[in-house]
């Protein structure tokens, strides 16, 4: 009786166990997604219905990759260089996901408001951006963001007056036609002492050593700066004069970036140009000019309660697909190394010339915070050579008073 009891004891229990794994594959079949709420910062533009609404399409398509999560995205408007501030002032009221400029980097590590990327997610950004990239994104070898676009500046030119060889020297485009520049703009000054050496804190996040714009090399600049400014196909952009010279044919080449595509081949169509920068010839010898670069991107709230979704949503929104999207849309210019291969977009000038710019003939702009007090001083410079107080006479005198400038917080 026993030994029968014991036996539909031991059927029941394997009914029940069977009942209950298999109503457990029932429920993970058929289960409830996780509830996910996701805040999501982004510049006006890309929520704008009239620029296509990108973030939306692109969380959208995120949401439906994901069945596993149902998501409730929440959307706000801060720009990429608000970011840095807006969140640091209260992270943990702030978006999940946000947009920043990497200049504002330390602003958010310093408060804690950013999270690091580590493992198969940094190993997926590394895997499609340049070295370049990356290093403007990583501080103390921890990568923070994952990057969209890069921001710098380059030269349009009419290939009517310059060849592709022309444009490779800055003397000789003088030589041939009239070349326009933004000598006051303190942003794009020092490509020419960067070209001879001169270097802002160390390798740029060296703070301790400071600007080193004074010595023999920074003088000779300086020098060259002079007689550029008294060439007579030089003219100085300001306010919009590069573009208005195009227009009407006084001007055949510029400097800017993305921003003024647009317009510059609405003027010059099939004869626009687009190059990296060129080449000076300084004292005989040929010197590199190099831009200030600095990119784009996408963080994740340290503070997020949703932090797998949301570093997935930053990988996702960096992504070629997405920066595909946001380039039809908003011609926001692409980084994917995947996507810069693709022959479609390889063969636009403007992102050719742009991510060779960053890649080869840029600075990437420090972050530090005495970066502040070199902005003014440049553009001084540049100003006091155009009224003509900046002299060959004194031009020793001068360059050692911007450097100094540069190295001080203005409180003696």
């Amino acid at each position: 009786m026993r030994k029968k009891l014991s036996a539909a004891l031991a059927l029941l229990l394997a009914g029940a166990t069977m009942l209950g794994l298999l109503t457990g594959c029932s429920s993970q079949q058929s289960g409830a997604s996780e509830e996910v709420r996701l805040m999501v910062w982004s510049p006006s533009e890309d929520q704008s219905k009239d620029s296509g609404q990108w973030l939306q399409t692109c969380c959208e398509r995120f949401a439906e990759l994901h069945p596993e999560w149902d998501i409730t995205f929440v959307y706000g408007v801060v720009d990429e260089t608000s970011a840095g501030t807006t969140i640091s002032q209260d992270p943990e009221a702030s978006a999940d996901v946000f947009m920043f400029t990497n200049d504002v980097l330390t602003n958010l590590t310093d408060a804690g408001a950013v999270a690091k990327f580590g493992g198969k997610y940094a190993d997926q950004i590394k895997s499609t951006n340049s070295d370049a990239l990356l290093d403007s994104l990583t501080l103390d070898d921890y990568l923070y963001a994952v990057p969209f676009t890069t921001n710098t500046w380059y030269m349009y030119y009419d290939k009517r007056v310059f060849s592709e060889e022309d444009v490779k020297n800055l003397d000789t485009m003088l030589e041939k036609g009239v070349v326009s520049f933004p000598f006051t703009n303190s942003w794009y000054l020092p490509a020419f002492y960067f070209g001879n050496g001169c270097t802002l804190f160390g390798d740029g996040t060296q703070e301790e050593l400071g600007a080193d714009f004074g010595g023999e090399n920074a003088v000779e600049v300086t020098n060259y700066l002079i007689d550029l400014y008294n060439h007579p196909n030089f003219v100085v952009d300001a306010d919009g004069s590069g573009i208005a010279g195009l227009r009407d044919g006084s001007i055949n080449a510029m400097f800017s970036g993305s921003w003024d595509a647009a317009s510059i081949k609405e003027i010059l169509g099939e004869n626009m140009g687009v190059a990296a920068l060129p080449t000076y010839t300084l004292n005989g010898e040929e010197k590199q000019m190099y831009a200030y670069a600095g990119s784009k991107a996408i963080g994740v709230n340290s503070h997020s309660k949703y932090m797998v979704q949301a570093i997935e949503l930053a990988i996702y929104l960096g992504s070629a697909e997405a920066q595909q999207l946001h380039y039809e849309l908003r011609n926001v210019i692409p980084c994917n190394t995947e996507l810069l291969a693709d022959p479609a977009i390889a063969s636009d000038l403007v992102v050719a010339a742009q991510n060779d710019t960053f890649d080869n003939t840029s600075v990437l702009q420090p972050f530090v915070a005495s970066m502040s007090n070199c902005w003014t001083p440049v553009e001084n410079l540049g100003k006091g050579i155009r009224s003509g107080t900046v002299t060959h006479e004194n031009a020793a005198e001068q360059t050692i008073a911007m450097n100094d400038a540069m190295n001080s917080n203005g409180i003696s």
